[in-house]
């Protein structure tokens, strides 16, 4: 009795652990996926030695060969081996929660003040900086993912498949298939050419053949936004949603945006614009815009439908890492999605910033341009500059323009 006692007494103060853990990161976690998962390598394995270095690494790996947040992932990961399923939601939860709340709060005084004129110019300088910062992650990640697993030279035929998925997404294809397009045929295409098989002749034929399934694969009921189907869609966003948080745009403009038309480029805009200002993963922009849709009911299943893909991959691929880190297709299944996202998010980024630059009211916008100008240089002059910094220096920026 006593031993059962003392062993529930472990259990609850390995979980009181992570929750205090992961809480605090939640709070101070600003800087991407990249800044936060160096946070948890300090917390977990350097400071308090729950994981060895190698295996956090092996678990960095495989939040990267299934869809959903990263470091939201490599949370649930590491509470999963500190305390299994319960371990699992408490560390994943926490981690997000202060995020999603501070989104929750700015989403409602968004709706009622969204149109204010004191608000208008703040947003108005966000744009164009959220624009740069899509445009800096995909030339940061995209030098490293077109040299494949070899992170030497870099691999043509990976560029050669970030092209077809960006001419795909400009023709018209949904974002997500266009990435699922790129991930699946992609690592096909990379195993048959490495085996210099004959087959590879059919994969010219094998593109062509996937236009002719636009019709199909873009056919969206375009309904009212009903609850089972605002829920419904953000968990098939998390279900398939590879390559980063910034990916998340791409995938917002062509199912709401473009597909359910839910949304307006500018109220995207805003959502991620308003999401950079807040800690933790950049997922709490589901909070923000389920709230714009559907209220208070809807930022809650907007929330828990985007991040619930996530809980049931890592449970499942958990114990499965040894063994994925050894496969030959899922690494270079890896390696094409990789270069598919980020194609797909440069097509979007040149879309909205279009859109951010050129009125069809006023025209070209140089207060725009100029802001981007300056974005741009933030991150060429400043090194490890924070996104959060450059859009903050936006709205500053925005605001200026707005009294002049």
């Amino acid at each position: 009795m006593k031993l059962s006692r003392e062993k529930t007494d472990n259990k609850n103060r390995q979980l009181w652990e992570l929750f205090k853990l992961f809480f605090k990161l939640g709070v101070i976690a600003f800087g991407g996926p990249a800044a936060h998962i160096a946070m948890f390598e300090d917390e977990v394995v350097a400071k308090r030695n729950w994981l060895s270095r190698q295996h956090f690494l092996d678990l960095v790996g495989a939040t990267n060969l299934i869809p959903g947040p990263n470091s939201t992932e490599m949370a649930i990961h590491i509470g999963y081996q500190k305390g299994k399923i319960p371990g699992a939601l408490i560390a994943g939860i926490s981690f997000m929660f202060t995020s999603v709340l501070l989104t929750g709060i700015l989403a409602y005084f968004y709706l009622l003040y969204g149109n204010i004129p004191a608000v208008k110019p703040f947003l108005y300088g966000i744009k164009p900086a959220v624009i740069i910062i899509i445009v800096n992650a995909v030339y940061k990640l995209g030098m490293k993912a077109v040299k494949g697993q070899s992170g030497e030279s870099i691999n043509l035929k990976l560029v050669l498949i970030a092209i077809i998925v960006a001419l795909l997404n400009f023709y018209g294809f949904n974002e997500i298939y266009s990435l699922l397009i790129g991930g699946i045929v992609g690592a096909l295409f990379l195993l048959i050419f490495d085996r210099k098989d004959k087959l590879i002749s059919f994969f010219p034929a094998i593109i062509i053949s996937l236009f002719s399934l636009k019709p199909i694969l873009q056919a969206v009921d375009k309904t009212d936004a009903s609850l089972v189907k605002l829920f419904l869609t953000f968990l098939k966003i998390g279900a398939v949603w590879f390559g980063g948080g910034y990916i998340l745009v791409a995938y917002f403009n062509g199912e709401l945006v473009q597909g359910l038309h839910w949304l307006t480029r500018k109220e995207l805009l805003d959502a991620i614009a308003v999401s950079q200002f807040t800690p933790g993963p950049l997922l709490s922009s589901a909070t923000f815009i389920g709230y714009q849709i559907s209220g208070l009911l809807g930022a809650v299943l907007a929330t828990v439908a985007i991040v619930l893909p996530s809980f049931v991959f890592v449970l499942i691929l958990n114990p499965l890492v040894p063994r994925i880190r050894k496969s030959n297709y899922l690494s270079r299944f890896l390696d094409a999605v990789n270069v598919s996202a980020l194609a797909v998010m440069f097509v979007v980024a040149v879309k909205l910033g279009a859109e951010v630059m050129v009125s069809p009211v006023t025209g070209f916008s140089w207060q725009a341009a100029l802001i981007a100008v300056l974005s741009a240089a933030a991150f060429l002059l400043v090194k490890k500059v924070n996104s959060a910094y450059v859009v903050l220096g936006g709205a500053v920026l925005g605001y200026i323009f707005y009294l002049i």
